[in-house]
């Protein structure tokens, strides 16, 4: 790697509840992480970008830290926050200046000196704090200078970054030629997530879609094995995967390379029906899911083979309906049914998510690696049709052999006329279909436009919107 295209690691290290995620959401001006007066609330790795001055980097978020934790969720928090000093360039060990110094605090500043890893010790609340005094008992750790900082409010946080940066060489590294004022950066609140918007060619002069990364969101109910599929898809433990319902709470996005192609995997927290969302954690982690249904190109929707498909999962899929996405459903835990079992869960997905007949369905056990192949192929071909170009003669053409294989129904004397189509848009498509009394084509008739167009245009694994719209005619009006 070029020294142009290098950016550093920055880990974000500390116990629970000392403010990592708003670090985190303040130097990659987002609001990635989840932030609430929780401790705990971090459980897995989570990767943003950052800058400042002529420096970009790679912030990494973790979670609470225990390092001596021996079993249960603690000890896979403490396994992820081991991975991401090993992959970090530069350690911030956040500590709380309120809080002061505790038995926590000195087990992770030994872990830091031992790792042999640049470190910066960072106290953080320190706001309204203008004396050294309440700071001087941090030096008991061994790790430097502490430099208060107020994540909140952004106080000494410019000045943090650049003494976790000093190692790097002066040069500029690949940035904008025009970069942002840092008072504004860093000071200015977050602003608000919006979806990458993505284009293709037209068909026409390239029948191939433009190649970019896919985003893919993976849901469904707590513990039907989403980060076990991305742990099996990516080769390794990159996000927890523990027995226990709603292990996930962040909507964490891992890039993926997979046969030439690029992925950005979003695996987020378990859907839950809204009655039993008790806790703010969990409010958190539905809001984090939905916005990452919006987000992405792709939903690939797990169900679990071992328990009942249920009103959840039906409402669960008509949220994707409903935001348009491309959809492939995996079925989980496939090899632990006999063939009954099997023949009951096909059954009941018929009964219950018929109206996801446009998707691809696949059965598979993310556990043991099998029928992952197919599922990316259908996750590819549905994502190639979400943004299909669809010409206007061929539209046009289209719907004038289906209106005369079958007419639209009569309304009274008159009976709809159909004059042409075009693209009004892409993910999903858009279809807008032009003509005279539009407004008496009953659904049943848009259903059956739907059918013709996805068979020709080969629009399987994406929703398909079709828009009626009656030209005016000016001798329909009132006589006087």
């Amino acid at each position: 790697m070029s020294k142009s295209s290098f950016k550093p690691v920055v880990a974000l290290v500390g116990r629970a509840n000392v403010g990592k995620s708003t670090l985190f959401n303040r130097i990659t001006r987002s609001r990635a992480a989840l932030v609430a007066d929780f401790s705990g609330l971090t459980r897995d790795r989570h990767y943003g970008e950052g800058r400042v001055g002529r420096h970009p980097f790679i912030a990494v978020d973790t979670g609470g830290f225990e390092p001596v934790a021996k079993d249960g969720i603690l000890r896979e928090m403490a396994r992820q926050t081991h991975q991401a000093i090993a992959e970090a360039d530069v350690v911030i060990f956040l500590v709380d200046a309120r809080a002061g110094v505790n038995a926590h605090d000195h087990e992770i500043a030994q872990l830091l000196r031992k790792s042999g890893q640049r470190v910066v010790l960072a106290v953080n609340k320190a706001e309204g704090m203008r004396h050294e005094g309440p700071l001087a008992e941090f030096h008991e750790l061994g790790l430097g200078e502490p430099r208060p900082i107020s994540a909140s409010h952004g106080d000494g946080v410019v000045d943090l970054i650049e003494d976790a940066l000093s190692f790097l060489d002066e040069e500029p590294q690949d940035i904008d030629a025009e970069a942002e004022d840092e008072e504004d950066v860093w000071d200015a609140a977050p602003p608000d997530i919006e979806a990458d918007e993505t284009a293709t060619d037209d068909d026409a002069a390239a029948p191939e879609p433009v190649k970019h990364r896919v985003k893919l969101a993976i849901v469904g109910r707590p513990n039907v094995g989403k980060s076990t599929l991305i742990n099996a898809l990516i080769g390794e433990e990159r996000v927890i995967a523990f027995d226990m319902p709603g292990t996930t709470r962040d909507a964490i996005e891992i890039d993926f390379e997979r046969g030439g192609k690029s992925y950005t995997l979003i695996d987020t927290a378990g859907l839950r029906r809204r009655g039993k969302v008790f806790e703010t954690i969990e409010k958190f982690s539905v809001i984090k899911t939905l916005q990452a249904i919006e987000a992405c190109n792709v939903v690939l929707l797990m169900l679990d083979a071992q328990a009942e498909i249920s009103d959840q999962d039906a409402h669960i899929a008509g949220f994707v309906l409903e935001t348009g996405r491309a959809l492939v459903v995996a079925i989980n835990k496939w090899d632990g049914l006999d063939s009954e079992q099997r023949e009951w869960v096909q059954r009941e997905f018929d009964r219950k998510l018929r109206f996801l007949s446009f998707a691809r369905v696949h059965t598979i056990s993310a556990l043991k690696g099998q029928g992952l192949k197919a599922v990316m192929k259908s996750v590819d071909e549905a994502h190639a049709a979400a943004f299909r170009k669809l010409s206007t003669p061929r539209l046009t053409r289209a719907l004038h052999a289906a209106v005369e294989q079958q007419p639209p129904p009569r309304k009274g004397i008159f009976r709809p006329k159909m004059r042409y189509a075009h693209q009004g848009g892409q993910n999903p498509p858009l279809i807008v279909v032009h003509g005279s009394g539009l407004d008496a084509v009953p659904d049943s008739y848009r259903r059956y436009l739907e059918s013709r167009f996805r068979t020709v245009f080969q629009l399987e694994g994406t929703p398909l919107r079709i828009e009626f719209k009656s030209s005016h005619n000016p001798y329909v009006q009132g006589k006087s």
